[in-house]
């Protein structure tokens, strides 16, 4: 194919269990250019590395892209999951050092570590030995001594760990230099985090040691394939929290990279639809991966690796054992469950998408996919021999809830000509049985939700589904219909993956225990967050910070935020009032009445409703994005010298007194091109906030300020 140019190209790569995706999209407009697949190559010499490269030089000839113009490339990997579920690491030696007295005695203790148990049934571990070194008497030689010791005890990747060495990094970097020096892999507990818990980041620190060996060699593989293919632009990599990073700092942090196949898919939702509240559904065959878009911004938590708690921030995502192609289990008078085993488990064709005039004189056999599993999941014997089954696909096409335009689109007779015996049997009709099928996987995604909405306090008015993958249609309307939610499946739901990879921004976390942080901690805080991801590869005039405050643990936390260079996203044509009326009234959807243009400044619109007695809110940017959705708020345009007033009033206006507490607004700002939020429980923690993001701004510069009374009534 004929080489196109003078256009800059994304491009990103989604590891999956069965294939690996490409998608290469243009940079200014986010149109796909061409996507490649290829069968992920878990077996091959360099791993999944070998699937990767090939399905981006497959990407690249079959478009017609010029390496010189692809200005972005990045791939999510299983590799650092795979690893802890297969028990494939590197025996750890932990160097714990400490102080004297009572607090060395106590912190001996807490940095010798047992094996790390990944997984008890099959007792896969992460076999740990450990040294310990005063800190009177840490040296060079007694490092060495220490080295030396662990090497002998089969050590292949070494941990520096210190008590409050979060504080003084000093001692932990006498022990990487000599450990570097010897060629053995090592990681600085403070590399990881900076949180106080001397146990949780020791563990965390031989969690991520344990991998470091096998994920640098596929990292320099994969590196040198991408460069040999001719894109000079840094390889990123994906981070389980929903960013990006340089390859570099991933030789250093691997664990970071644990759940990144769930994180790509999120943000493909997140940045590709446009989505600011949401919770996302990616439906594969075997299970669905559920998480939530609050604000813009995807829900995080702790990770947890074979049980054990870490300091790793990943995505909150949970993993349901219902999907596309879940079976079927029965008793002789109704439906038992649906899954979590699947037609491919088993061996069987999908009932809808096999030819109808196949099915014939189907016989029901009862079978355990697995050995162990119940003897209960429902497979059809045709009369020509072939072993079919039917699933939530089959059940969803049997209502005519799957569009043709849907990956999930199937025969619908053919479907209802397999499950007729199973209905029979039940005494009850094809569509009963459809029904029954989806209330099953219903009562665990609605249980999923209701428990992510009350976690995330997350706004049933605002709030959508977003179904991707190849099942998304036949799970996400039926869904959706019950709880009274909009929903959308993208075009491109099936490689919505790649393309959250190919959109990823670079991110960095960084986390402090301060109690009563004042306002030159937050500043401290926000430049180290913004240099760490500079140092992960982002441009530094893309840098955005936001800051969250938890009074009760007194930890502060700065997610940094930027681009690979600087976006071009601002030369899209810029959409006018009328057409982000449209969208706002479009998001409101059909209850919402009395829409109105409340604020407007340079960079944004804030359109108002009414619904009952309250007034849902809608922020949207010039480029059509809906940045906030709010089913009950105030909104006001301030100048930057005055805007503190409005905050001061709402705060008032706005509180609810109860009668063991009082409840006060969350705020948003929407200061230059940003919208910042802020949900301190305390008024001057919240301006302190406001203050930094405030700061340099003209004084009659207008900015918008929103009070969130959803939680208030």
């Amino acid at each position: 194919m004929m080489t196109q140019t003078g256009r800059k190209v994304r491009m990103g790569i989604d590891v999956g269990g069965t294939y690996t995706k490409c998608v290469a999209m243009d940079n200014e407009t986010h149109e796909i250019i061409g996507k490649n697949e290829v069968k992920t190559t878990h077996d091959a010499k360099e791993g999944v590395a070998r699937g990767v490269v090939q399905s981006f030089e497959n990407c690249l000839r079959e478009n017609g892209i010029s390496p010189d113009d692809v200005v972005f490339v990045a791939h999510s990997t299983t590799q650092a999951t795979n690893a802890f579920i297969e028990g494939d690491v590197a025996q750890v030696g932990v160097i714990g050092v400490a102080g004297g007295g009572l607090e060395g005695f106590l912190a001996k203790r807490q940095l010798t570590l047992k094996d790390i148990i990944l997984d008890e049934k099959t007792g896969k571990k992460i076999p740990i030995c450990n040294e310990y070194i005063p800190k009177k008497k840490l040296s060079k030689k007694s490092i060495q001594d220490a080295i030396t010791s662990l090497k002998a005890k089969n050590a292949h990747v070494l941990v520096a760990s210190m008590a409050f060495g979060v504080d003084s990094q000093d001692e932990e970097k006498m022990i990487y230099d000599e450990a570097t020096a010897l060629g053995l892999p090592v990681t600085m507990g403070s590399d990881i985090t900076k949180l106080y818990g001397l146990t949780r980041r020791t563990r965390t620190a031989a969690i991520n040691a344990s991998i470091l060996p096998k994920m640098v060699a596929t990292a320099n593989a994969t590196e040198e394939s991408v460069k040999n293919a001719g894109v000079k632009v840094p390889l990123m990599i994906m981070r389980g929290d929903g960013g990006v990073m340089e390859i570099s700092e991933m030789r250093k942090r691997p664990i970071l990279t644990a759940l990144s196949g769930p994180a790509a898919s999120v943000m493909g939702s997140l940045m590709y639809l446009r989505a600011s509240n949401a919770i996302y559904f990616e439906v594969g065959g075997t299970t669905t991966n559920i998480g939530v878009i609050k604000n813009g911004r995807p829900g995080v938590d702790y990770a947890k690796i074979g049980g054990h708690d870490t300091y790793i921030n990943s995505l909150d995502v949970r993993i349901l054992g219902c999907a596309g192609g879940s079976m079927v289990r029965i008793s002789d008078k109704d439906v038992v469950d649906v899954g979590p085993r699947s037609a491919h488990i088993a061996g069987c064709e999908y009932a809808c998408f096999t030819d109808p005039e196949e099915i014939v004189n189907p016989k029901i056999e009862l079978v355990s996919p697995k050995p162990g599993d119940p003897c209960d999941y429902v497979v059809l014997v045709l009369e020509n021999g072939k072993r079919i089954t039917f699933t939530n696909t089959d059940a969803a096409n049997v209502l005519g809830l799957i569009d043709e335009k849907y990956f999930a689109h199937g025969n619908a007779e053919s479907a209802r000509k397999a499950m007729q015996p199973v209905a029979d049997k039940l005494g009850i009709t094809v569509e009963d049985l459809a029904t029954r099928i989806l209330e099953k996987d219903y009562e665990k995604v609605s249980a999923c939700i209701n428990s992510l909405a009350e976690k995330y306090h997350l706004d049933h008015d605002a709030m959508k589904l977003v179904g991707c993958g190849g099942g998304a249609a036949s799970l996400v309307p039926y869904c959706a219909k019950k709880m009274g939610l909009q929903y959308s499946i993208p075009e491109n739901a099936e490689v919505i993956s790649s393309i959250g990879v190919s959109l990823a921004m670079v991110r960095d976390v960084i986390e402090r225990v301060i109690p009563n942080p004042v306002e030159s901690d937050i500043a401290a805080l926000r430049k180290e967050a913004a240099d760490a991801c500079i140092n992960s590869g982002a441009a530094p005039d893309t840098v955005e910070v936001h800051i969250e405050i938890d009074n009760q643990s007194g930890k502060v936390t700065a997610i940094a935020t930027g681009s690979t260079e600087v976006k071009t996203t601002d030369l899209l044509k810029e959409c006018s009032e009328s057409e982000a009326r449209e969208l706002a009234a479009a998001d409101f959807g059909p209850d919402v009445t009395d829409i109105d243009l409340a604020c407007k400044t340079d960079n944004f619109y804030v359109f108002t409703g009414k619904k009952g007695d309250k007034t849902p809110v809608r922020i949207v940017d010039k480029k059509g994005f809906i940045r906030v959705q709010n089913s009950n708020a105030k909104a006001v345009c301030m100048t930057a010298k005055e805007y503190h007033k409005a905050v001061d009033e709402m705060w008032e206006d706005l509180a609810i007194y109860k009668s063991e507490t009082i409840l006060r607004p969350d705020y948003y700002l929407c200061v230059g091109p940003r919208v910042c939020d802020y949900s301190a429980v305390d008024l001057d923690q919240n301006k302190l906030l406001m203050n930094l993001d405030v700061q340099g701004r003209q004084p009659e510069e207008k900015i918008i300020v929103v009070g969130d009374c959803n939680d208030l009534f």
